[in-house]
C-alpha cells in the first residue's frame, strides 16, 4: 500500500460565497461556507420586513443586532431563539437602536434549544473578551449541559461562523490580540520570522514588529505615545482611542506601553499609533537585520519573487 501524505497542520483554504439577494452591497445578503451547515442571513433594518417573510428563519438560532446609541458609541447584541422571525418581531419595539442585523440559522432545521444556548454564550463571551464594542447583554449565560460530541459539533460550527461574520462588517468579533513569539507554531520564512523596528527619538518612541502568517504584529514592550497627536479626525485617531479603552496600550512614566502582542492591517496603521499620528510605514519600520526600510524590503521581495517567477528564457524589457 502507498503511503498517506503527512497532515498539515496549518489551516486549509475555504470557499465563502456572498449572495447579494437584491444586487445591492448594502442590502441584504446571504453567506455560505462550502459544506458547512450554516446559514447566515444580513440585513438593514429597513429591510426587517422583508427578511421576516422569509421561511428560513422561523427555527433556531443566534443573531446579532448592532448600530449606535444616543451618544454615538457603537453597540451590540447577541441572542438566541428557538424561532427568530417571532424573537425579532419583539426587538422591533424595544430595541429601536439596532441599524443592521445578522441571523444564523441551520440546513434542515439542526440547532436546537440547547445548541443556539450555547454558541450564544460563547459569542457573548467572545465579544466581551475583544472589548471592541459595547454589548447591551446584561450578563453573560451560562453554558448549557450538551454531550462531548455535541460541544465538539457546536465549536466547529462556531469556527466556521467566525470565519463568515468579519466579512459581514461585524469587526468586533476580530480578536488582533496575538500570542508571544514563543507560542508561534509558523511565519511567512521558515528560518523565522521577519523582524522590524520604528525609533522616535524625539517622542521617546519605539517599536519592535515581527511579520508571521501574513500579519504586521507590534510586539509587547514596545513604547507608543502618551497621547494621540494628530487630527482628531485623522484615519487612525479612532483606533489609537480604541486600544487605550481595551488595555492593548497602557500608561506607564508618561508614554503609553503595549501590554500584549497586536496585529495590525498595515505597517503604517502600526506606526500611526506608535508616532501618535498618521505617518508613512513603509519608510518609519526598517528591517532589524539589513536596516532597510519596510518599503524597501517589500520591493526586494518582489523583485526576487518576480524573477523565480519569469518564463525561462524571457529577458527584461
Amino acid at each position: 500500500m502507498g503511503d498517506f501524505p503527512a497532515v498539515s497542520a496549518r489551516p486549509t483554504g475555504r470557499t465563502l460565497e456572498l449572495y447579494f439577494i437584491d444586487g445591492t452591497p448594502d442590502g441584504m445578503l446571504t453567506a455560505q461556507v462550502f459544506n458547512w451547515t450554516g446559514r447566515v442571513l444580513a440585513f438593514p433594518r429597513t429591510q426587517l420586513s422583508e427578511a421576516l417573510a422569509r421561511r428560513d428563519i422561523a427555527q433556531a438560532g443566534v443573531y446579532f443586532l448592532w448600530g449606535e446609541d444616543v451618544a454615538g458609541e457603537e453597540l451590540a447584541y447577541v441572542g438566541e431563539s428557538e424561532n427568530v422571525r417571532e424573537r425579532f418581531r419583539q426587538h422591533d419595539a424595544a430595541k429601536p437602536w439596532w441599524t443592521r442585523a445578522v441571523i444564523v440559522t441551520a440546513a434542515g432545521e439542526s440547532l436546537n434549544k440547547a445548541h443556539v444556548r450555547y454558541l450564544e454564550a460563547r459569542l457573548i463571551d467572545r465579544v466581551r473578551g475583544i472589548g471592541r464594542v459595547r454589548l447591551e447583554n446584561g450578563t453573560t449565560p451560562p453554558w448549557p449541559p450538551l454531550s462531548e460530541a455535541e460541544r465538539a459539533n457546536m465549536d466547529v460550527f462556531l469556527d466556521n461562523l467566525l470565519l463568515v461574520l468579519p466579512t459581514l462588517r461585524l469587526d468586533f468579533l476580530v480578536q488582533h490580540k496575538r500570542e508571544p513569539i514563543s507560542a508561534s507554531v509558523t511565519s511567512i520564512d521558515a528560518s523565522g520570522p521577519i523582524t522590524f523596528e520604528l525609533s522616535t527619538p524625539k517622542h521617546g518612541v519605539h517599536g519592535q514588529a515581527r511579520l508571521a502568517e501574513g500579519e504586521f504584529i507590534v510586539e509587547a514592550g514596545s513604547v507608543a505615545r502618551a497621547q494621540w497627536a494628530g487630527g482628531p479626525h485623522q484615519t487612525y485617531a479612532a483606533l489609537f482611542d480604541e486600544l487605550v479603552r481595551t488595555g492593548v496600550l497602557v500608561a506607564e512614566h508618561g508614554m503609553r506601553r503595549f501590554s500584549v502582542d497586536y496585529a495590525f492591517r498595515s505597517p503604517s496603521a502600526a506606526a500611526a499609533v506608535l508616532n501618535g499620528r498618521s505617518t508613512n510605514g513603509a519608510e518609519e519600520w526598517r528591517e532589524v537585520a539589513t536596516g532597510k526600510t519596510y518599503g524597501q524590503w517589500e520591493r526586494d521581495r518582489l523583485h526576487v519573487s518576480g524573477a523565480r517567477t519569469a518564463p525561462s528564457g524571457s529577458r527584461p524589457a
